[in-house]
């Protein structure tokens, strides 16, 4: 679209020069005549924000909370070497940033600030892609590790979205 706009403005400026060297008049038959400038305000979606990131929050105290719980089992196994254990634990973690995702998605896809649906649509993102590759998981072996990583992992999954529900 970059070279269309600058192809636009060359012309523009190649026929200015054109017109100032010839006596003949110019005419712009295709030019709409000016039209007074108006301002649109903004529209204000603060109560609709408010309360989409109303029903994240709730989704961030649970979701995330049953993933935490699923975590932490998920590390108790691992510490007392019962694998199969641990592999449901860590499932069931995966299940609920699944589920954290698919709610997110859910929430801002009705709000009306369009900007908030998309940031809602890259946290889910996030969110699901940890869920089905579970890298960010398979890290955590004991709480040392979890206390080290979770802040920003959290951080990396609802920034998008953290800027609206602030």
């Amino acid at each position: 679209m970059r070279p269309a706009i600058l192809a636009v403005l060359a012309g523009g400026v190649l026929l200015t020069g054109a017109a100032c060297e010839s006596d003949a008049q110019v005419y712009n038959a295709g030019a709409p005549a000016p039209s007074p400038s108006i301002s649109e305000t903004p529209t204000d979606y603060s109560d609709d924000t408010a309360l989409v990131c109303g029903k994240l929050d709730k989704i961030f105290t649970g979701e995330l909370d049953d993933f935490g719980a699923a975590i932490g089992k998920m590390i108790a196994y691992k510490e007392a070497k019962q694998t199969a254990e641990a592999v449901k634990a860590e499932k069931a973690a995966a299940a609920e940033l699944q589920s954290a995702g698919t709610q997110i998605r859910k929430e801002t896809s009705v709000a009306q600030n369009p900007e908030l649906q998309t940031a809602g649509e890259a946290s889910a993102r996030k969110l699901e892609t940890s869920a089905k590759d579970r890298k960010y998981i398979k890290k955590i072996a004991t709480t040392a590790d979890l206390d080290k990583t979770l802040k920003p992992q959290l951080a990396e999954w609802l920034s998008p979205v953290a800027g609206y529900c602030a």
